[in-house]
């Protein structure tokens, strides 16, 4: 009887949670000061978290087990896990048992190495409190939420917990042709305070080539989306963070995307800056990589840069983007090295909103004329027609 009240109680749990997402996302939008962040932490330590690769096929329950899960799994949507087909595969994860799996990595270890086919990773919707990894022996993988705002990959690494920022996302994808739709990847150590060191904490760490995200959302704070390496595209998500929060080495090409910023509020007047949306890392001109993003919108709280030239030969550009007036004037940082005016590359074309003035942009930032922007504007930048497939194909 008592494993039937636990797993009853984890249930409920579970199912509030679920329930809340939606509201809490909803209130964040209004007012971007994560309170829930703090909240969600209460799932574990930052460093003492319960392991979640422990975790992996539910045991064969006993009668008493089976009729309470049974009754949680009355209302499971059955209708919207999607068949199984010549070219693809379907791994159902929920975490109540009405899968074959109840954990989103114990899924992935079940896809079989250098598989061809499409597989599937369908997640109903909840909060998966785990740390993920998809190895590069595992392509065309794709996970499948229900809503960013009521399906959501959670984990508290930082910078320190696991020696390094590149190990702390909660979810690392090393595979190529990855695929992510209608889901949250979240990370929810303790936003850092000025000055805090070892307090970067990445939520998803995108590593192979040819990746697409789907209406998917991004959660932290700092260095929130690490957009490591190889071509990626990121359409209708929702990214949020406070210092470099989309930062790395990819090429990437950022679609009608909302980017919020989380960044403490500046007293009106101050010219005081305590953050930036992106840190490209290009380092060489050799490198062909860079961020584009195209119809975008830039809001939240604080006083921020668009970028900062982490490496020498930085390369972003915002198009046909609205900025609100967090935006700090001068718009960009050369990471407070001038050596590197003469290499990055910082573009702004037919922005608007109070904060896309460009009378007190940084004397290297280019103001892009038509023929300037025209290959960062579509999705031949990132060599979309060699691999990119539409939003229905899988």
């Amino acid at each position: 009887m008592n494993n039937i009240m636990t797993k009853y109680n984890n249930f409920l749990i579970n199912l509030t949670l679920s329930s809340l997402l939606p509201l809490l996302a909803f209130l964040f939008m209004i007012n971007p000061t994560p309170s829930y962040l703090s909240n969600l932490v209460v799932f574990g330590d930052p460093v003492d978290c319960p392991h979640p690769h422990h975790h992996h096929h539910r045991e064969d329950p006993d009668e008493d087990d089976q009729s309470v899960i049974s009754s949680i799994c009355d209302n499971f949507p059955t209708n919207l896990v999607p068949p199984e087909t010549t070219n693809t595969s379907v791994f159902c994860v929920d975490q109540n048992g009405c899968c074959n799996f109840t954990t989103v990595q114990a899924a992935v270890d079940a896809v079989p190495n250098l598989s061809i086919k499409r597989n599937i990773i369908w997640i109903n919707a909840g909060i998966y409190y785990e740390k993920v990894m998809v190895p590069k022996s595992k392509p065309n993988v794709t996970f499948q939420g229900q809503g960013y705002t009521t399906t959501a990959i959670v984990w508290n690494d930082t910078a320190n917990s696991s020696h390094g920022t590149f190990y702390s996302g909660s979810v690392q994808v090393f595979s190529s042709n990855f695929i992510a739709k209608n889901i949250s990847f979240m990370n929810v150590a303790p936003i850092p305070g000025p000055g805090d060191v070892g307090a970067q904490a990445v939520a998803i760490r995108v590593g192979g080539d040819q990746a697409a995200f789907w209406s998917c959302g991004f959660f932290g704070a700092q260095d929130t989306l690490h957009d490591d390496r190889g071509r990626h595209y990121f359409k209708d998500c929702y990214i949020q963070g406070s210092i470099d929060f989309i930062f790395g080495n990819g090429r990437s090409f950022y679609e009608s995307c909302q980017l919020v910023s989380m960044a403490n509020p500046v007293p009106q007047g101050s010219k005081f800056v305590n953050g930036a949306v992106t840190a490209h890392g290009r380092a060489s001109a050799e490198e062909n990589s860079g961020f584009s993003f195209v119809n975008c919108s830039i809001g939240g709280t604080g006083r921020v840069w668009l970028g900062r030239a982490w490496r020498p030969f930085s390369r972003v550009v915002f198009a046909n983007t609205v900025m609100t007036d967090i935006i700090a004037p001068e718009g960009w940082n050369d990471f407070n090295d001038p050596t590197r005016d003469q290499t990055i590359f910082y573009g702004e074309y037919n922005c608007s909103g109070a904060g896309a003035n460009m009378s007190s942009r940084a004397p290297y930032v280019q103001r892009l004329n038509d023929t300037q922007v025209s290959s960062f504007l579509n999705l031949s930048f990132i060599d979309a027609d060699q691999w990119l497939q539409p939003y229905s194909f899988f």
